[in-house]
């Protein structure tokens, strides 16, 4: 940043902080006062980055997506510093941040840690924290140029602040910045996460610091002014905020939630009535009732426990925030902070199940946590310049064996896509075979190919291959080629248990394309449900729930009102239930 001369005598009176050594995430003594008098000096910024939104239509990445580099700032808790340069530089380049290049190699190398993928970049910096001050990766026009976001970070240290334009600087990146009016917005890293395709989330930390009551505003503003200026600089069309934690002091939602992928949420779980537990799944409960993923399905749920300290204790008794949530997805490895091994191994676990394919390293986070962070704090991640961008929504669980499975796709890379292709297999260790993609939406970049029906009951793997125009080339999963293809039952047309009162169900006519009646004849009356579904197993009507009386019944479908196809019928009584095909003309 360039600052007036106000501006250059309030850093030296900032000064000191930078000599300062293991700041806490949030405060630290004295730093709230000085909040106001810090915010003075953006009234009077004159900066050389932009500061007005992006011309064209921007999409912020998502942490899943493909990046090039990630950034750490070396100063404190360099051991657990040492271990991510150790497991990231595999999967990236590592942008350290540091004073002196020397001393951070000979750190590295004094304790194993090879130098083989590092870039060390000299600026000034005030703390560790580089989540919450570093820039956020945007692309214009969903794939085209990278762009660097920086928004005023909410902490007065003024050296982490201007660290984005370094590392803009650095990449040749250009860097949008929201530090003049009527832009201006204090925003910080650890409080916001992307699905990719313009939906956000943030605690209400957001509104707090940025509405006429808070102490460092430039100019107040309220939520609507808050989302439009995220949504000309960020891509945020939908920007979901939720209640500040009462034990969280820092109301960082990377503390208790993480977005694994566009319609997995990760949820941090207390035991019943601890601590934030309740808050945590009131917010939870939000979002599921009146928000859907992108794809327009609920959300998935992931549950992963908040352990106590070592001493038992959660943070309604003083204990440490400790949080496996505050984790970073870079490429195929994923760092997860550990404190000890009974509480460990279960989380561990649940990434590896919800993350297949994926690297899954846990890194020792019990020095680093009472400041109130772990990995996902210290680290940003940077995109590709170049991505080439698949999204799909895996397929679920089918009951048909004769029927082709459809899979379609997002698939957009900036010179166009010049194929794509399906690779499935019913057995992993026999290979895969390949059935081509077509482009049935070219305004919304939708790709479609069908895997071929099995015949048989099981598991169906596969995974996307994309290649542009240009010739670059991808997959997703991106862990696709080391174990973590998408796979989907196929468990057939059979009864799973007959109910002795039910003597026969019958479907006609069948194929249909009209009024379709299903007749239950029974010995006795018993209570049940009818359900139409379709060939994933997802329900699309309720024909009938309550008492079926005994002797023979008749309920109606009207079949005209369904496309032509393979659909099911499910039976459900008490105990038992049972699935019958329908075609449809």
């Amino acid at each position: 940043m360039n600052r007036s001369l106000f501006s250059i005598i309030l850093l030296s009176f900032f000064f000191e902080l930078q000599a300062q050594e293991n700041l806490p995430n949030g405060f630290g003594i004295g730093e709230k006062e000085k909040m106001p008098l810090y915010m003075q000096s953006f009234k009077n910024n004159s900066s050389t980055s932009i500061t007005t939104p992006p011309t064209s239509p921007v999409r912020t990445m998502a942490e899943w997506e493909e990046s090039q580099a990630i950034v750490i700032t070396w100063t404190s808790y360099t051991a657990v510093l040492r271990q991510i340069v150790n497991y990231a530089q595999d999967e990236c380049k590592v942008i350290i941040i540091c004073s002196d290049s020397n001393q951070v190699k000979t750190n590295l190398t004094n304790n194993s840690i090879p130098i083989k993928n590092i870039a060390f970049l000299k600026t000034s910096y005030n703390t560790v924290w580089g989540r919450d001050y570093g820039g956020n990766s945007v692309y214009t026009n969903e794939v085209d140029s990278l762009n660097i976001v920086d928004w005023i970070y909410n902490r007065p240290r003024p050296y982490d602040d201007a660290s984005p334009v370094a590392v803009a600087n650095y990449l040749n990146v250009p860097i949008y910045q929201t530090t003049t009016a009527p832009y201006d917005l204090v925003h910080t890293g650890g409080n916001y996460m992307s699905d990719g395709f313009g939906t956000a989330f943030s605690s209400k930390l957001i509104l707090d610091e940025n509405d006429s009551d808070a102490t460092y505003s430039i100019t107040p503003k309220n939520e609507s002014m808050i989302d439009s200026i995220m949504k000309m600089f960020m891509g945020i069309k939908r920007y979901i905020k939720m209640e500040t934690l009462p034990y969280d002091e820092i109301h960082h939602i990377d503390m208790h939630m993480k977005l694994l992928n566009e319609e997995t949420l990760l949820m941090g779980e207390y035991p019943s009535g601890v601590a934030d537990g309740p808050q945590i799944e009131a917010n939870l409960q939000y979002i599921l009732s009146n928000y859907n993923s992108m794809f327009g399905t609920a959300y998935k749920i992931k549950r992963i426990v908040m352990p106590p300290d070592d001493n038992g204790k959660y943070p309604d008794n003083n204990g440490d925030y400790r949080t496996y949530t505050n984790s970073l997805i870079v490429n195929k490895t994923v760092l997860v902070p550990v404190y000890e091994e009974k509480y460990d191994t279960t989380a561990l676990r649940v990434y590896r199940e919800s993350m297949p394919g994926y690297n899954v390293v846990g890194i020792d986070c019990n020095d680093i946590i009472t400041a109130l962070g772990a990995i996902h704090c210290i680290t940003h991640e940077i995109g590709v310049n170049d991505p080439l961008l698949i999204s799909h929504q895996p397929l679920t669980d089918s009951y048909d064996t004769a029927a082709s499975y459809t899979v379609n796709a997002y698939i957009n890379h900036r010179s166009g896509i010049a194929s794509a292709t399906i690779y499935y297999t019913t057995d992993t260790t026999k290979g895969f075979q390949t059935v081509n993609m077509v482009l049935i939406d070219s305004v919304n970049h939708t790709w479609a190919g069908t895997i071929p029906a099995t015949n048989l009951s099981g598991k169906i793997f596969y995974y996307i291959y994309a290649l542009s125009n240009s010739g670059k080339e991808q997959v997703r999963p991106i862990t696709a080629n080391q174990g973590g293809a998408w796979k989907f039952n196929i468990s057939g047309i059979t009864s799973i248990k007959e109910n002795e009162s039910v003597i026969a169900e019958r479907i006609f006519p069948n194929p249909a394309n009209a009024i379709t009646c299903i007749e239950i004849t029974g010995k006795s009356a018993l209570n049940g449900s009818i359900k139409l579904l379709d060939t994933m197993g997802k329900e699309l009507q309720v024909i009938h729930t309550g008492e079926i009386s005994s002797g023979t019944n008749h309920y109606f479908i009207d079949a005209s009102k369904l496309a032509s196809g393979v659909y099911f019928v499910k039976f459900n009584y008490e105990n038992a239930s049972k699935i019958e095909k329908l075609m449809v003309r």
